[in-house]
């Protein structure tokens, strides 16, 4: 049991077209304008307008313990002053404020996590742990509310959209050894020439240093690397993400203990309602400004 890596849908866009009625006569012919359309940032968005969540009776919870995970930037680690912080506990202080319920936040040792949840040393899991048929032998799950795709990574110099597979010939890519990600480039990405790592830093840092030609590798946590100061500006993605949950899961979603449908249900609601007011994508764009997808 792990994190997670996995399916996005992004936000849609509506066009609205102006009719405009002129004074009788002849029209006058007029140039044609074009407008390049800004790119629109991919926001994960797995709620359902016409699928609105009830929000269950919570008269009885005057306080949620959350618990998290220690040291996974930019998700939940502990910051300069050594409280929590991150994607994960900013969603978390938002569900609580949505359900004006009172929380806490305790960081722990991820291998510790679940055994806190059972012995009821906390309330919920927000340490974006993967839905998985293993987890969901221990764990109840909210909707999902982030999915991973994967991604190549390249020098910015060598960008290129087509990444079919019968295309990259040859191409020695770095990936991390024993990853899901290895697993999906041998299966399908059979004429690549594969470099394995043991950690993901190592594997970036090929790339950076020209070692490799690509890295497929986790798009979030790529994504903070490019736009972050380790990377020394050196890398761009190149392609689009590649979604497969036989290999990078079903999502990531708040756990609860088994059966507390209660805290599942408002967990639901408050993220229903976090994504419908457009908060999810504020906090979404702050922690990632390079779009994962």
């Amino acid at each position: 049991m792990r994190r997670i890596q996995f399916f996005i849908s992004g936000s849609a866009l509506g066009l609205l077209l102006l009719a405009a009625a002129g004074n009788p006569g002849p029209a006058l012919a007029q140039p044609a304008v074009t407008q390049q359309a800004a790119p629109v940032p991919a926001i994960p968005g797995f709620w359902d307008p016409r699928r609105r969540p009830e929000r269950p009776d919570t008269s009885r919870i005057t306080v949620i313990r959350f618990l998290t995970e220690t040291d996974y930037p930019p998700f939940n680690y502990a910051g300069a002053d050594g409280n929590p912080t991150g994607f994960n506990i900013d969603l978390a202080r938002a569900i609580c404020d949505e359900l004006k319920i009172s929380c806490t936040i305790q960081m722990r040792r991820f291998d510790t996590l679940v055994p806190a949840l059972s012995e009821n040393r906390g309330d919920a899991l927000i340490a974006s742990i993967s839905v998985t048929p293993e987890t969901r032998k221990v764990l109840d799950f909210t909707d999902p509310y982030y999915r991973v795709p994967a991604r190549f990574v390249v020098r910015r110099d060598a960008a290129a959209a087509d990444l079919r597979p019968e295309l990259l010939e040859g191409k020695k890519v770095a990936v991390v050894a024993g990853s899901a990600h290895e697993a999906y480039l041998k299966a399908l990405f059979t004429e690549v020439e594969l470099k394995p790592y043991p950690t993901p830093d190592a594997a970036r840092e090929a790339l950076r240093r020209g070692d490799v030609d690509m890295h497929f590798g986790d798009a979030i946590s790529l994504s903070f690397w490019i736009n972050g100061t380790d990377s020394g500006g050196c890398c761009a993605f190149s392609g689009g993400p590649f979604f497969d949950s036989h290999f990078f899961g079903e999502g990531v979603g708040v756990a609860v203990r088994r059966g507390n449908d209660t805290l599942r249900q408002a967990f639901n609601w408050a993220l229903f309602r976090l994504w419908e007011k457009g908060r999810f994508t504020d906090l979404w764009l702050r922690y990632f400004p390079v779009s994962p997808f």
